[in-house]
C-alpha cells in the first residue's frame, strides 16, 4: 500500500510515524549500538466507530436486562465484521474463596459479553487443568444477539469452581476458536487467580510459539495468588496488557472499560518496516509505550534485507518501539549524516483508506568527538529507565520470597528513584505500599513492616504500564543540533541521566553542575 493512498474501508483513518534519535556515535569503536524510539499513531477510527453506530441496526430480540451498554444492540456496526471475542474464565478450585471472587469474575464476563455488538462472534472458556467451552457448548463461536447474550450470561452463572490451572490449555482452545473464525480482530480476554501448576499438561511457551502475532489476548490477576510475571509472559507475546484488581468488585468495570476501547479499534493489523543498509543490522525492535511487548520479524528478510514486524488491533492511539541497530564505522564518512536504516509503515491492501505516512532515514553522524558520542537521546533513555524500573521491583520481589529483606529494600529504593525519574505515578503508588519513601530522588526508603506479599505483584504489573516520555524542549543548552534531547553519563555507575537532572536515576549519585 503507498503512503497517502485513500478508499473505502478506513477512509479518513491515518497513520503517522515519528523518530527520535541521539545521531553521534564514536568513530572510534568497530560497532556500535543506535538506540531510536519510533512513535506511531493512529487517528480517525472514532470517527469510523460513530458512523458505523449511527448507521447501525438492531437484531432481533431486546437488549438485556441491566445491561452495561443499552445501546449495543443497535452500536458499533465499525467494530463487528472485525472482532472476535474469547473470555476465558478461571474455574480453578481456588476461585471458591472469597465466595466475592468467582462472583466477579462471572459478572466481569457477562458485563464485557452485554457491550458486544450485534453479530460480533464470541465464545466463553472455561479454564482449569484442561479447557472447556462454556458458551457456545459446541468448540465454535456464536455472532452476539440479545438471545445468545443471554444465553451466555446463564451459562456463566451455572459454572461450578474446581479443578488446577493450565494456561497453556487455555489459550489453545481460544486460539482454535479466532483461527477458524478468521476475523480481522481477535481478542482473548483471560482471568486467572493462581499459578500456572499445570503447565506440564500443555506447556505455555509452546502455546506462545504457536499462537504469537495472531491474536490479542490482554489478561488480568484477581485474588491473591497469582504470579505478575506468567501474565506479562503471555500479553509480551500475545501484544496485550496485564492488570489485576484489589477488590473483586472492581472487575466488571475494568471488564467494560477495557471492551469499550476494544470496539473503538478498526485498524486490524500496521507494519512496522525497516530496512538497514548494507553493513548495518537490526539487533531488536519492541513496544515499549503504552505496555512492553516482544516483537518478532513476521519472516525472513525481504527485497533490501527489509524486516517486517506485525502490530495488531488499532484504535486512535499512539505506541512507541525501541529500535536498536548495529552499525560499523570502519570506512564510513565522518562528519557528516548517513543513512543507517528506512523505517516505514505498511498495511493489508484490504485496509483501502487508511493513509499512510512517508517512510523516515534513521541517520548516523561518526564523530571523534567525545562531547557529541557520549550523549543519548533522552527518549530512548526513558524507556531504558523503565526497563530496568521492572527490573529492579522483579528482583526486589524475589529478594523478599528469599527472606532477604535488605536486599528488597535496597532494590525497591532503586525502583522508586527510577520511577521517580520518569514520573511513573502508578508504580509510584503501588511502591508506597511497599516502602514508606523518605526521599524519592535519592532513593532512599524503608521496608513497611505490614506489607502484602501480593502487593509486589501489583507492583511488577503497573511497571510494565509506561509513561509517554518527556516533552521535547526547544531550548538548546548544550550548542548542539538535539541536544536538548541529550542525556550524559554518570561518574558514579554505568548509567545515564537527563543533561539538567540534579541526581543519577540509576544510582543516586549527586551529579555536577554542568555548563
Amino acid at each position: 500500500m503507498t503512503p497517502g493512498s485513500t478508499g473505502d474501508g478506513t477512509a479518513g483513518t491515518t497513520a503517522g510515524l515519528e523518530i527520535s534519535q541521539w545521531k553521534y556515535l564514536s568513530a572510534q569503536t568497530r560497532e556500535q549500538e543506535m538506540h531510536a524510539v519510533l512513535t506511531v499513531r493512529v487517528d480517525g477510527t472514532g470517527r469510523q466507530a460513530r458512523s458505523g453506530a449511527a448507521a447501525g441496526t438492531g437484531d432481533t430480540g431486546s437488549a438485556s436486562p441491566g445491561s452495561a451498554n443499552p445501546g449495543a444492540e443497535g452500536a458499533g456496526t465499525a467494530a463487528a465484521g472485525l472482532l472476535a471475542q474469547v473470555l476465558v474464565v478461571d474455574c480453578s478450585g481456588s476461585m471458591t474463596w472469597p465466595q466475592e471472587k468467582f462472583r466477579a469474575a462471572r459478572q466481569a464476563a457477562a458485563a464485557a459479553i452485554r457491550m458486544l455488538p450485534p453479530g460480533t462472534p464470541f465464545a466463553v472458556v472455561q479454564g482449569t487443568e484442561d479447557a472447556a467451552m462454556v458458551y457456545p457448548q459446541q468448540e465454535r463461536m456464536a455472532p452476539a444477539s440479545a438471545g445468545r447474550r443471554r444465553g451466555a450470561e446463564s451459562a456463566l452463572h451455572r459454572l461450578v469452581a474446581g479443578g488446577g490451572t493450565c494456561i497453556g490449555a487455555w489459550l489453545d482452545l481460544a486460539g482454535r476458536l479466532l483461527d477458524a473464525q478468521g476475523a480481522p480482530i481477535g481478542h482473548v480476554l483471560l482471568l486467572t487467580d493462581g499459578k500456572n501448576e499445570h503447565d506440564h499438561a500443555m506447556p505455555l511457551d509452546a502455546v506462545l510459539d504457536t499462537w504469537e502475532g495472531r491474536f490479542v489476548c490482554d489478561a488480568w490477576g484477581i485474588g491473591d495468588g497469582w504470579d505478575a510475571r506468567e501474565l506479562l509472559r503471555v500479553t509480551r507475546r500475545l501484544h496485550g496488557s496485564a492488570g489485576a484488581v484489589r477488590e473483586e468488585s472492581a472487575l466488571p468495570g475494568e471488564y467494560e472499560k477495557l471492551t469499550a476501547r476494544l470496539l473503538t479499534k478498526t485498524v486490524p493489523e500496521l507494519t512496522v518496516e525497516v530496512t538497514p543498509v548494507p553493513g548495518a543490522r537490526v539487533r531488536y525492535l519492541k513496544q515499549v509505550f503504552p505496555t512492553e511487548a516482544d516483537l518478532e520479524p513476521a519472516g525472513p528478510p525481504g527485497p533490501g534485507g527489509t524486516l517486517r514486524y506485525t502490530t495488531r488491533a488499532w484504535g486512535d492511539e499512539t505506541r512507541r518501539y525501541h529500535l536498536c541497530l548495529a552499525a560499523d564505522p570502519t570506512g564510513r564518512p565522518r562528519r557528516e549524516d548517513l543513512q543507517l536504516a528506512v523505517v516505514a509503515l505498511a498495511a493489508p491492501a484490504a485496509e483501502r483508506g487508511l493513509r499512510l505516512p512517508p517512510p523516515l532515514p534513521c541517520v548516523v553522524h561518526w564523530t571523534d568527538d567525545p562531547a557529541l558520542s557520549r550523549h543519548t537521546d533522552t527518549q530512548v533513555a526513558h524507556f531504558q529507565l523503565y526497563g530496568e524500573l521492572g527490573q529492579a521491583v522483579a528482583a526486589a520481589a524475589d529478594a523478599y520470597r528469599g527472606g532477604d529483606h535488605r536486599a528488597a529494600e535496597q532494590h525497591l529504593g532503586r525502583g522508586v528513584r527510577l520511577a521517580h525519574t520518569v514520573g511513573a505515578a502508578r508504580p509510584l503508588a503501588d511502591l508506597r505500599r511497599l516502602v514508606h519513601i523518605e526521599d524519592a530522588a535519592t532513593g532512599r526508603v524503608r521496608l513497611r513492616p505490614d506489607l502484602a506479599p501480593v502487593d509486589f505483584e501489583h507492583l511488577i504489573t503497573a511497571s510494565s504500564h509506561s509513561t509517554y516520555g518527556p516533552e521535547q524542549d526547544e531550548d538548546d543548552p548544550l550548542g548542539a543540533p538535539g541536544a536538548a534531547t541529550a542525556t550524559v553519563a554518570c561518574p558514579a555507575c554505568d548509567g545515564r541521566a537527563p543533561a539538567a537532572a540534579r541526581f543519577c536515576p540509576r544510582c543516586g549519585h549527586a551529579l555536577r553542575e554542568r555548563p
